[in-house]
């Protein structure tokens, strides 16, 4: 159900549904998919029933009043049966990973060129020094998804070689597919088995680290994670993909934001029933979750390059990237009717802001019309809303709420009983 009368600075969306799990990531997923920003989320999972509440806006902080968009979230939560962002049929997908390095990703497009792979959708992660990919290629002569095995074979041992360069050998990884996949679920996927999250973490400030504690809540059988960080979109997409794909159920859970900064309160069991059981355990769920949330983070300056797609484009802008000594953290590659927009996110060699003369050299190589500097979206948060209780705010001094009060409050937040105090 979508109701924009019930909240004056948002629009809610409720979910009533049988249980079973990967529902509540199901239902983020198709949120996020459409860059939806989520302000506040009550989530209660009792028996077999799973109801949810989300209060969105887009972008610019106003409620959703375009009809296409409202029949879209109520057919695909209505069936779960939904495209996931794009449709990536008639294409071959390639996984990399590996350990990051100035024009890595130059040399990645360069392959492809060479071997005649024309990129049509691809995003780039790096975190902690690896980097993770999915490009989604077709062949150029054809057009049609690359099959032949010998050729397959190539570009997997070509991209190999270029990933390990001289020091990862052993981690470095490809393979290439014909599987259709949610392209940034399996980006978090791939980045977790390559284990992004123990390896040595990048200068961060701590106004930039993200807070997670993790508590056992022994009289209901729960483990209690709280996190604490700044608030973007998808960012509740992150950590409820993370939960999920290290087999977690999450059976209560409180979201709010206020200002720019979120607050995320999770009551999970493993998927057999039982709650976190060791220390050990603990301390490796903080550094997932702390990871899934800063995979995203733009840092660097955002780059939009817009201009006609031709053959070797990508590996010429990367390698102009290089040259100048300009590394690429993250990459969003999309083609559309033959018009490419792509968006980078560039800092210097050694991962401290780029200088804005260099910036400014690399516009005018590539073209000052075709190469601009994009500013990050910004969620618009209405002021003078009134705040609810903040649930799991702080770090390790916050108090754990009661089970019972918290499924009070989520059938108030439901409108199932008409206080929770």
């Amino acid at each position: 159900m979508i109701d924009n009368a019930a909240c004056a600075n948002a629009t809610r969306v409720t979910v009533d549904s049988a249980r079973k799990h990967g529902l509540l990531l199901d239902v983020v997923q198709i949120l996020s998919d459409l860059n939806l920003s989520i302000k506040k989320a009550y989530i209660s999972c009792d028996g077999r029933w799973f109801m949810d509440v989300f209060h969105v806006t887009d972008l610019n902080g106003n409620k959703l009043t375009d009809e296409s968009v409202i029949n879209y979230i109520e057919q695909s939560l209505g069936t779960f049966d939904y495209a996931s962002s794009k449709c990536f049929d008639g294409l071959t997908a390639l996984e990399l990973t590996g350990t990051d390095r100035l024009g890595l990703l130059s040399e990645v497009f360069a392959v492809l060129s060479d071997l005649q792979c024309n990129v049509v959708e691809a995003k780039v992660w790096t975190h902690n020094g690896r980097i993770a990919s999915l490009i989604y290629v077709k062949d150029c002569d054809s057009g049609s998804p690359i099959e032949d095995s010998q050729k397959i074979d190539i570009i997997e041992s070509r991209l190999k070689n270029v990933l390990k360069g001289d020091n990862d050998i052993r981690s470095a990884k490809t393979s290439v597919s014909m599987e259709v996949t949610h392209t940034e679920r399996r980006l978090h996927q791939m980045m977790f088995v390559d284990r992004d999250y123990e390896r040595k973490p990048t200068m961060r400030t701590n106004a930039d680290c993200p807070l997670v504690t993790v508590q056992n809540c022994l009289e209901w059988g729960y483990s209690v994670v709280n996190v604490q960080c700044k608030d973007r979109t998808k960012l509740l997409f992150d950590v409820v993909c993370t939960l999920t794909d290290m087999q977690y159920v999450v059976f209560h859970a409180t979201i709010n934001t206020s200002g720019d900064q979120a607050y995320m309160e999770f009551f999970i069991r493993h998927t057999d029933g039982t709650p976190i059981s060791s220390e050990a355990e603990k301390q490796r769920v903080i550094l997932c979750l702390q990871a899934s949330i800063e995979r995203r983070a733009s840092e660097g300056v955002r780059l939009e390059l817009c201009t006609a797609d031709r053959s070797g484009l990508l590996a010429d802008v990367t390698r102009t990237f290089r040259e100048n000594g300009l590394n690429v953290t993250r990459a969003e590659i999309s083609t559309t009717s033959g018009t490419p927009l792509n968006v980078f996110s560039v800092t210097d060699a050694s991962g401290s802001p780029a200088d804005p003369k260099i910036i400014e050299s690399v516009r005018q190589k590539i073209g000052m019309s075709k190469l601009k500097v994009k500013e990050l979206p910004l969620i618009y948060h209405q002021k003078g809303e009134r705040d609810e209780p903040t649930v799991g705010a702080g770090g390790g001094g916050a108090m754990l709420l009661s089970l019972g009060s918290l499924v009070r409050r989520n059938l108030y937040n439901l409108g199932l009983i008409k206080s929770y105090s």
